[in-house]
């Protein structure tokens, strides 16, 4: 057996061994993935319109070694450059620390061209939005990848004045899409303002951005809003990009550009020429350089194919850049329209990099190669979308010599962000390259296969390099041959003089056919040989350098793809070739090291800079695989393979990344067909696969050696049906290297010729190569095709079926098979005969490399012409004339169709030489011919018997259950349906249901057949369902059909007693062993495990009852470690776990003691106000907990033990999640429980400690279970054609068919030990036992919890959803209870639905959008076949909770069976003699389970009686335990469904949170359904009292006086700032200080487990209705200074997060700004639990610098009161009735001045000029004294003197 199985692999693969390859790699990379961009596609390729990707896609290399031909020949378009439907989804969450006071910000998120807004928040500089974002896109990945997404904060203004710039944050998808899981999630993005340079941040805003292509689910981590905002640790920026970004410039130099094609075709230009008779028609070329959104150009030269600009174009851009790609475009300016000439993608990461001793951006001057549609000048051209960059360029356009750097720049110099263009000096060639004359050489020995269309004209074949040797139309002036002569045109001339330097086309010749089918050129004895002379640059050191890193990853993906294929035979030796490949690495690294170093210590000048930088980056690189590549070597053991596997391939990625050196050294190879004087296909050849060097290492691996090129169609012609067939298939020897070398072209030409001249003078240096070599050696052969059979072809006909034949191609030669009719897995068996095919060489040579047969799968048609179904090469067994024999094996060739896979074909080929006079020797002689002929083609001979497969007697059982959703079938129901397996020509057929609308299930499911099969697996045919309705009159139509085509997955290799005891064996050895590695501390919680998993369980091949039996590390059958297993009751909560046994102290014995009581007392208060909820959130909680420890169990990285672990982890992956704690260390336990003790959250988890949870899964239930496929698999019904297109491909399903099969070698052994699914004896049956398939009725109910991140549907950007729930003919709408404007809606809805199975078996869950005018749009919808969850083994009807709760709650049990009922049901159905209840322990057969209390502190654990439903439960939760019959079975859960909209197949819509519970109506019926009524928000009461405030900034200057002072007054709102309510005013504050007394009461409806206030509110006036909004808890306090006659001065203000906020201060002096810090220092507050607080809290502003500043003090009060409290104790607003606060004791001058004239003179004027006044007022009186005095004293003193 051992030797038929190491024949059969290398039959499969023969890729080592000395009898050469089988076949080559051609077409698709070998990391060739399904989904169209997952590959390398994380970032587009540097440079899409000139890198070529044909290296692996056209020329096959006839003596590289390879595994498997992966032959499609001709290559479609590349999968990024294929229009797909994308989403890029951004959730606009918050913003942070916006810089600026008092602001109305909105955000701006643009997407390419796309724009959409946020709402305007108002009056915050920490606006809350949580709105989600959709944009759609149907384009190539490579042009959504250059979109930039902007996100940009405005600052809202008034409809006549636009919105201001806060600052904006730039990316581009490419950058998201390179992310894990394609997303940025939570992350904050740094805002900086364009303009303002020096300005630092400006505030932060928090979001999630994901791009979702088809076919990715989004992966959102489960929410937990609970993490701390660390702004810092979650800046939105790549791995490796540090925080601080500079500000850099990026320059981008432009030198000049040559060979540029003429194409001034515009009409205007012909028009001027007719009237000017200027003929000179060149281009006006300049060139425009886009990146990170911005583009800056050159200036334009005027009409010239040799521009000189020498200009440079500045970007200026934060550093690192976040957005990777710049494109540079050389365009024609055109009066009307420009033309793109060429384009270029640089990717920056290609030419930086970012290690410890990485190095800025930097490239060139190095010349960059463009490439485009032909140079013809068309004026319609149509594959002008290739000079765009958009495809694989056709010809080569020019070249441009570029250089770009990278500066750092100092925060003062920098220009604003525009882009600047500037003149720069010009720079000598010479300095970064010498000029070298370079010889390519090409010798076409067979031109075959050539299209039918172009053989009515001579064809001839075209070679050239650059514009060297394009004779059609390359004819634009090229630069003369040295670099340092003019560098203006040279004129046509040149073009003639050069024309001498090349012999660039074939002869045209007429072509010939033998069948004419194909066509052939003529060449017989004589070869054309073309050559091209041309100078460029030497850079060749770049491409050898590419070529040896490049032969590194060739062998090692060899190696791997080996170590793969061992992975999956049973009984490979993989790791022993991983060894091989790892050590095979060291030497190759090695290798590439010395020669590195050796070029590096005589390398002379001509280097650029990144050229040294690239160099030294891949010593290092290389240098470092090469040490891992040891690492890994030494730790390959059996149980990490896979790991290990997975870590070689990541080398594999990272010597890939090293290859293509992003300057270009040499421009790509053209190969063009020419017919008729028009250019027909081609082929693109890298340069660097056809370059000699005298180093073989370095030599390109198509240099010197014969290859095969397939020549394809240009442009889009190539993708699509046009692309499948080939245009010529032509066999060619290639070499290319400088002219000095030239004499080593020889060695590689095929041997046989006659030397001519040239060949023997190769050496001189004037000589050039031969233009033809005659051959005189030429070998005589007969080819024989083995064709035996193919399976998985493309459907071609509308049936879904193809009538197929096979061409098999050599040469010129031709043969097809016999049509045979109606399958997609013909069995051909047959031989074809191609006499008398001439190979030219010598008989060595051809042995080493025969020449390749093309074999061509199509449909024959009645009508018109056969399809294309596809085709693959193969590689002959050579015999020569005096070789003996030996037979040949078949061998499975891949078919492939453009880039899709097509099929397998099973077949051999065997070139013989006979020898003189005799016709077979010992060669297997010609078989007799089948007794029928097939016509004009002879007789049919048959595979003869040496070289079929050897057949063995099997048996085919087959269960046929049933049929679901047929279709119709030419407008007829489908009701008289038969099933026909069929396999190699037997036929098993069901009965015919008789009406398959009333009962779609078979009556009689078993049925079996005994038949011959090959004996090796590999050449099992495959097998074939069939569904035909039967109809009156005898008619049959088909309905559909299915083919499975590899039968390993229902193949059931019994397990016998001889197998089970060397297993045994083996694993109690293995058991000694890990016993040793585990540091003798033995494990004895887990048993033995027969793999009872059947049929295709994910990850477990083959499988029947126990097909390969997994051993755990205890064995429950040896007698010797029979041990009972450990369960654990969950008594009061907890999860189920099992905590290993720590000592404890006293102490901490009391302290739990402690923590029990109050956490008991706390439960008998809470559980009344327990719900469904609670359960719920806890649920979330522990979730996002078990995702932390994992985390830091991995951070952790216990790496022997761990790796163990996960060993055992794989192997249990069927394990309950809640006992995963059973393998962790002590170590993780103790740390656990310091940080939960540590933690700010232990207050609240320690009392939801015994919550019970349920599993929330991330993803659908069938991805846990395998689907339920345990028994009952679906198999899809196609018909019609597979076009490629994947809608229409989809629609091809007609229907399903329900049953399953077994196929298994009869009769089974003596000794067999095995049992079937169901625990049976194979002997009778392998579906035996199975439950009946008649109707049966039930109870469906479906809870339907919350739907998250649905697309919106409304142009508000929101969506209005409600469920719709529909089971077979009955449909449940809930379309009164849609939910307003809500993406993320809580429905918390159960549907009860009664269905009967089989009828109503696919129960569709649908998500639709309520629409006030016309009809509802569907979001999305998920579909779930509940038929197999009903009867699969997991028992997933109704989940099992966690613990068993007789009373009502909210964790009631849900079953209508007890936990005792349901365990000993299993035990009756499996035959199994239990359940055995004893004190605390189970047994069941002869397994043992014991209880153990989780809780190893509790004082009561030896009282603690367990009730058997408990026992019961435990033991169920450990079901997949048991002997024979175990399974996992379905805990309670809640599962998460993406949901999917039919006109967007396969991208997501949004996720739906649900679970479905289903109860048999004939058996006890279930209690009421859950109450899952999402809770209603309770309604609070916030009273706050602003008392007083203190050290206010004093803002205004007093209008008398200029003193210092401040009006102040206080406001603050809840919801929002149109909930905001203000004090009176503290008129005229001198010292700060101001008195208040004043109460705020905010009413607000607030949800306790989400910590959110929810508002209800209509948007605007228009809206229909209210919509709900939830915003954080979050109190905003103002100090503002009143101005009358102006806006009121914002003086400073502090935000409250109600939940978490630090304890007020007890005076005015100890409030300071430290009270707000986040580091866990400040005793924090949560008001829901305090009720009542009181203290002073600060306030302040953020400075430019973003520190903060004290602006004041605010004593408050705060009081939460729920609504009855309120109503009860009644408080007025302000001041006012009921609890009216006194008045504020105000000091006097506290008044408003022109209301109070009299208080003003008072205040303001007596209080300040008092002295003043009094001196005045005494110095009036003094002087009205004197006045009078001096008035009245003369008279006086007359009187006086009279003597009056």
């Amino acid at each position: 057996m051992k030797a038929v199985r190491s024949l059969v692999r290398l039959g499969r693969q023969r890729s080592r061994g000395g009898s050469g390859d089988e076949e080559e790699k051609i077409l698709k990379d070998a990391d060739h993935n399904d989904h169209p961009i997952r590959g390398d596609m994380s970032r587009p390729p540097s440079a899409c319109s000139t890198i070529s990707d044909n290296e692996t896609t056209c020329s096959l290399s006839t003596n590289v070694k390879a595994k498997r031909y992966k032959s499609e020949t001709v290559n479609s378009t590349p999968a990024e450059l294929k229009a797909q439907d994308f989403q890029v989804c951004i959730t606009i969450i918050e913003a942070r620390q916006l810089a600026g006071l008092n602001m109305d910000p909105v955000v701006c998120v643009q997407v390419g061209d796309q724009k959409k807004y946020t709402s305007v928040k108002e009056s915050t500089n920490c606006p809350y939005y949580n709105e989600y974002f959709v944009f759609d896109f149907h384009m190539a990945p490579a042009m959504l990848f250059d979109k930039i997404i902007t996100l940009t904060v405005l600052q809202s203004r008034n409809i006549l004045r636009s919105n201001k710039v806060l600052g904006s944050f730039k990316l581009d998808v490419a950058t998201v899409w390179s992310q894990p899981e394609h997303q940025f999630y939570h992350k904050w993005a740094l805002l900086t303002d364009p303009d303002d340079i020096t300005g630092g941040p400006k505030g932060y805003l928090k979001c999630d951005i994901c791009v979702v292509g088809k076919g990715d689910a989004i992966k959102a981590p489960l929410r937990n809003d609970k993490d701390e905002d660390d702004i810092e640790g979650n800046l939105l920026l790549p791995d490796g990009v540090p925080a601080e970004r500079q500000r850099a410039k990026f320059i981008v130099r432009v030198y000049r550009a040559d060979g540029l094609p003429k194409i001034n075709s515009s009409l205007m230009a012909n028009v001027k020429k007719a009237f000017t008779g200027d003929s000179r028609d060149y281009v006006d070329p300049y060139v425009q350089v886009s990146f990170a959104g911005l583009s800056g150009r050159t200036s334009v030269k005027k009409n010239t194919a040799c521009p000189t600009w020498n200009e440079q174009i500045i970007f200026t851009e934060m550093f690192p850049p976040l957005c990777q790609r710049v494109k540079i475009q050389v365009r024609d300016n055109d009066a009307v329209n420009d033309t793109v000439v060429g384009t270029h993608f640089l990717d920056l990461t290609t030419v930086s990099n970012d290690g410890d001793k990485g190095y800025l951006p930097t490239f060139g001057p190095a010349y960059v190669f463009l490439y485009g549609s032909t140079r013809d000048g068309a004026v319609m051209d149509e594959h002008a979308s290739l000079n765009a960059g958009l495809g694989e360029g056709i010809a080569y356009r020019g070249r441009i010599l570029l250089s770009v750097r990278c500066q750092i720049s100092d925060q003062l110099d920098v220009a604003p962000s525009e882009v600047a263009v500037e003149n720069i000096l010009s720079i000598q060639e010479s300095n970064y390259g010498k000029s070298e004359e370079f010889l390519l050489f090409v010798s076409v020995l067979e031109a075959t296969m050539i299209e039918k269309r172009v053989s009515d004209k001579p064809v001839s074949f075209e070679l050239s390099i650059g514009n060297a040797g394009n004779s059609l139309d390359g004819c634009s002036t090229t630069r003369p041959s040295s670099d340092e002569e003019s560098d203006g045109d040279s004129g046509p001339e040149s073009v003639i003089a050069e024309t001498s330097m090349w012999q660039s086309t074939t002869p045209p010749a007429k072509p010939m056919t033998n069948d004419k089918v194909y066509y052939f050129l003529p060449f017989w004895d004589d070869k054309p040989c073309l050559y091209v002379r041309s100078f460029f640059q030497d850079h060749r050191r770049r491409l050898y350098n590419s070529n040896v890193i490049n032969a590194i990853a060739a062998k090692l993906e060899e190696g791997l793809s080996e170590v793969l294929s061992l992975l999956e035979e049973e009984d490979g030796s993989p790791e022993r070739r991983l060894k091989e490949v790892m050590e095979e690495l060291m030497t190759g690294c090695g290798h590439y090291l010395s020669l590195a170093r050796a070029y590096t210590s005589n390398a002379s000048g001509a280097r650029t800079k990144l050229d040294k930088e690239r160099m030294r980056l891949c010593q290092k690189e290389i240098d470092h695989l090469g040490s891992s590549a040891r690492h890994t070597k030494a730790l390959v053991t059996r149980h990490s393979l896979r790991e290990r596997y997975k870590t070689a391939h990541s080398y594999l990625v990272k010597l890939r990344g090293l290859i293509e050196d992003p300057q270009h050294s040499l421009p790509d190879v053209f190969l063009w067909m020419i017919s008729g004087g028009k250019r027909v296909a081609y082929q693109r050849l890298p340069a660097r696969c056809l370059l000699y060097s005298p180093v073989d290492e370095e030599r390109g691996k198509h240099c010197g050696v014969t290859q095969t090129v397939f020549l394809k169609l240009p442009g889009r012609k190539s993708s699509g049906p046009g692309g499948w067939s080939i245009q010529a298939k032509l066999n060619v020897y290639m070499w290319l290297g400088l002219m000095k070398h030239k004499k080593n072209l020889v060695p590689g030409i095929p041997k046989g010729y006659e030397l001519s001249y040239e060949i023997r003078n190769i050496e001189r240096s004037l000589t050039l190569p031969p233009v033809s070599l005659h051959y005189t050696q030429k070998q005589t052969f007969q080819l024989r095709a083995h064709m035996y059979q193919a399976r998985s072809l493309i459907a071609s006909d509308n049936s879904g079926l193809s009538d197929p034949f096979a061409r098999v191609i050599i040469g010129e030669h031709c043969r097809i098979t016999q049509v045979i009719d109606e399958t997609l897995s013909p069995t051909w068996d047959e031989m074809l005969v191609l006499d008398d095919i001439l190979v030219y060489g010598t008989k060595e040579e051809i042995k080493e490399e025969p020449p390749m047969v093309v074999i061509e799968i199509f449909d024959q048609d009645n009508v018109g012409k056969s399809e294309f179904i596809g085709r693959t090469l193969a590689r002959p067994h050579v015999k020569l004339r005096e070789e003996l024999y030996e037979r040949p094996h078949l061998e499975w060739h891949d078919l492939f169709r453009g880039t899709d896979h097509a099929g397998e074909l099973l077949a051999t080929f065997e070139l013989l030489q006979f020898q003189d006079g005799e016709e077979g020797g010992d060669v297997v002689p010609v078989p007799q011919a089948k007794e029928h002929h097939g016509g004009d083609a002879g007789p049919i001979l048959p595979v003869p018997r040496g070289i079929r497969p050897t057949l063995a007697k099997y048996r085919l059982e087959v269960l046929f259950w049933g049929l679901r959703d047929l279709k119709r079938i030419h407008l007829l129901t489908v009701d008289r349906p038969r099933v026909d397996v069929e396999v190699a020509g037997h036929i098993i057929q069901s009965a015919v249901l008789i009406s398959a609308r009333k009962n779609p299930n078979f009556t009689n499911p078993v049925k079996y057949i005994d038949l011959e099969l090959p004996e090796q697996e590999l050449y099992c045919p495959p097998i074939t369902i069939r569904v035909v309705d039967c109809r009156s009159f005898g008619r049959f139509t088909l309905v559909g059909t299915h083919i499975i085509s590899s039968l390993h997955r229902y193949m059931w290799t019994p397990v016998t007693k001889r197998d089970r005891e060397a297993t045994l064996r083996n694993s109690l050895a293995q058991q000694l062993q890990l016993g040793m590695e585990d540091n003798g501390v033995p494990n004895n919680t887990n048993s033995l495990v027969p793999n009872n998993v059947h049929g295709g369980h994910v990850g477990i091949p083959g499988g029947g009852g126990g097909g390969r039996v997994i051993y755990r590390k205890e064995t429950e059958r040896s007698p010797l470690l029979q041990k009972d297993t450990i369960i654990t009751i969950d008594y009061v909560g907890g999860s189920g776990a099992v905590s290993k046994l720590v000592a404890v102290t006293k102490k901490e014995k009391s302290e739990a003691n402690k923590r029990r009581k109050q956490s008991l007392d706390f439960e008998e208060e809470d559980e009344e106000n327990r719900d469904w909820w609670t359960k719920y959130f806890a649920s979330l909680e522990a979730v996002a907990l078990q995702q932390q420890e994992d985390r830091n169990a991995r951070e952790r990285g216990d790496n022997a033990e761990g790796e163990q672990n996960q060993h055992q982890d794989g192997q249990k992956g069927d394990q309950n999640q809640d006992r995963k704690k059973h393998n962790t260390f002590k170590a993780t336990s103790t740390a656990a429980k310091l940080a939960a003790r540590l933690s700010p959250k232990t207050q609240r988890r320690k009392h939801k400690a015994n919550i019970a949870v349920v599993k929330v899964i991330p993803g659908e239930l069938e991805t846990e279970f395998g689907g339920f496929r345990e028994w009952l698999h679906t198999f899809e019904l196609y018909r019609g054609k597979k076009t490629g297109d994947e809608l229409e491909d989809e629609g091809r399903v007609v229907g399903k068919f329900k049953g399953s099969l077994k196929l298994y070698r009869w009769p089974l052994p003596k000794d067999i030990d095995d049992t079937t699914i169901t625990g049976g004896d194979p002997q009778y049956g392998f579906f035996q036992g199975l439950p009946s398939n008649d109707p049966i009725h039930v109870l469906v109910r479906v809870y339907v919890v919350r739907a998250c991140d649905l697309h919106p549907m409304d142009l508000n950007g929101k969506a209005d959803p409600y469920i719709v729930v529909q089971l077979g003919g009955k449909k449940v709408s809930d379309k009164e209870n849609y939910i307003s404007k809500q993406l993320n809606p809580v429905f918390g809805k159960c549907f009860e639905v009664e269905a009967t199975f089989p009828q109503d078996s696919m129960l569709t869950v649908q998500v639709l959008d309520w629409d006030l005018v016309g009809s509802d749009d569907m979001i999305g919808e998920t579909k779930l076949d509940l038929e197999n969850r009903f009867y699969s083994r997991h028992r997933a009807t109704c989940g099992l909770a966690n613990r068993y709760e007789t009373r009502s709650g909210y964790n009631q049990w849900r079953d209508p069976m007890k936990p005792t009922q349901i365990l000993a049901r299993l035990c009756k159905e499996g035959r199994l003699d239990g359940p055995h209840y004893g004190p605390g322990k189970v047994r069941i057969a002869s397994k043992t389970f014991t209880v153990q209390s989780d809780d190893e502190h509790d004082p009561n654990r030896g009282r603690f009686l367990v009730s058997e439903e408990q026992l019961a439960l435990a033991v169920l939760h450990r079901w997949e335990e048991v002997p024979r019959v175990g399974a996992r079975l379905v805990p309670e859960h809640i599962e998460t469904r993406p949901i999917y909209n039919p006109d967007k197949p396969g991208i997501e819509q949004g996720k739906v949170e649900m679970w479905v519970d289903m109860f048999p109506m004939d058996m006890p019926l279930p209690g009421p359904p859950l109450d899952v009524t999402p809770r209603k928000p309770k309604s609070y009461e916030l009273r706050i009292v602003i008392w007083n405030t203190d050290d206010v900034v004093l803002e205004d200057d007093a209008f008398f006086t200029g003193e210092k002072m401040s009006d102040i007054y206080v406001k603050g709102w809840l919801k929002g700032p149109e909930d905001t309510q203000c004090t009176d005013i503290h008129y005229r504050s001198l010292t700060g200080e101001g008195n208040f007394n004043w109460r705020f009461v905010f009413p607000f409806e607030y949800l306790v487990a989400e910590e959110k206030i929810v508002i209800s509110r209509k948007e605007s006036l228009f809206s229909w209705d209210e919509t709900e909004c939830k915003i954080p808890a979050r109190l905003e306090l103002q100090v503002w200074d009143a101005d009358h006659f102006s806006a009121d001065d914002f003086l400073g203000a502090i935000t409250l997060d109600l939940n978490r906020f630090p304890r007020g201060a007890k005076n005015s002096k100890m409030c300071t700004l430290n009270m707000l810090k986040t580091d866990g220092t400040v005793p924090m507050v949560n008001i829901f639990k305090q009720r009542r607080v009181k203290g002073w809290w600060p306030f302040y502003i953020k400075k430019e610098n973003e520190e903060m500043e004290l602006t004041g003090k605010v004593e408050a009060e705060i009081h939460l009161l729920t609504k009855d409290e309120a109503e009860k104790i009644p408080a007025g607003l302000g001041r006012s009735e009921p609890d009216p606060l006194e008045k504020p004791n105000r000091p006097d001058a506290s008044f408003m001045w022109f209301l109070n004239p009299l208080k003003s003179i008072r205040y303001i004027i007596w209080h300040n000029y008092k002295w003043a006044i009094i001196k005045l007022l005494v110095f009036f009186a003094l002087t009205i004294f004197f006045v009078l005095f001096f008035y009245s004293v003369p008279g006086f003193t007359v009187k006086k003197i009279l003597g009056a």
